[in-house]
């Protein structure tokens, strides 16, 4: 069995929007490398209940990496120090025995804190909510081949697919940029026939809401592609720039 480690915690503890926050400092004792970043603030946690303390407040769902709810800020970096890794898919043997471990929510005008680690991201719903989906009547169901897509159209369009929303890249951004998770929602649907008919629609009304939200403009530093737990590109904001532009013109 591997030998247990032991952390100290700096965890950003707000009690609600309205009121200031500070770093307070956890131990966080006889922890397995094995356990992942969220267990080990179970872990945490269990301990600040046994003592009559409250909880830290974070999220968490799938605890598989498909959800985009683990959104935390560790040691500077959303979702912690590994590329294409989630929150929930970090484990404690990335950390050095010893190590201050810094733990913050999301910074961004857009995603307002709701308590501790927890930040309010429904500005991404409402993008979607405006355009990110295909309203045609799909009817009965039909088989999958039905509609037959080359598989270089298809293969582009899954990868702004994988994008789980979790706002990483807005985090990373230091203008909280929310174009990278709005051009990968508008590009998996452009490039697929079953999304053409409402492109124009789509990426007017997503950049719009976008705006709306009040997140920054892209500067192209690549940040929120290089923490992207999916990988998703920066390519995706520049045929998001394309699609806009000739929407604008009047050219789909």
């Amino acid at each position: 069995m591997s030998a247990t480690r032991n952390y100290t915690l700096r965890i950003w503890r707000q009690s609600s929007a309205n009121q200031s926050g500070s770093l307070q400092e956890y131990k966080a004792s006889n922890i397995s490398p094995d356990t992942s970043f969220l267990e080990m603030l179970d872990i945490v946690n269990e301990s600040i209940l046994k003592s009559g303390g409250d909880p830290v407040a974070f999220d968490h769902d799938c605890r598989e990496g498909i959800c985009g709810m683990c959104s935390l800020y560790i040691n500077g970096r959303p979702h912690g120090p590994l590329q294409k890794t989630t929150t929930c898919q970090l484990f404690m043997r990335n950390f050095p025995d010893g190590e201050v471990i810094y733990i913050e929510p999301w910074r961004a005008k857009a995603f307002p804190v709701i308590k501790d680690l927890v930040t309010d991201r429904s500005a991404f719903d409402r993008i979607m909510a405006v355009g990110g989906f295909v309203s045609v009547n799909t009817g009965a169901a039909v088989d999958a081949n039905a509609i037959l897509i080359g598989k270089e159209l298809a293969d582009q369009a899954f990868d702004s697919a994988a994008c789980i929303g979790c706002g990483a890249c807005v985090a990373a951004c230091k203008n909280a940029s929310a174009m990278l998770f709005v051009s990968a929602k508008v590009n998996q649907l452009a490039i697929l026939p079953q999304g053409a008919p409402e492109r124009r629609k789509r990426v007017e009304a997503m950049v719009a809401q976008m705006d709306a939200e009040g997140f920054g403009n892209c500067t192209n530093t690549g940040a929120c592609e290089a923490e992207c737990p999916k990988g998703i590109s920066v390519t995706n904001i520049a045929k998001m720039n394309r699609e806009f532009i000739s929407a604008t013109l009047d050219l789909l």
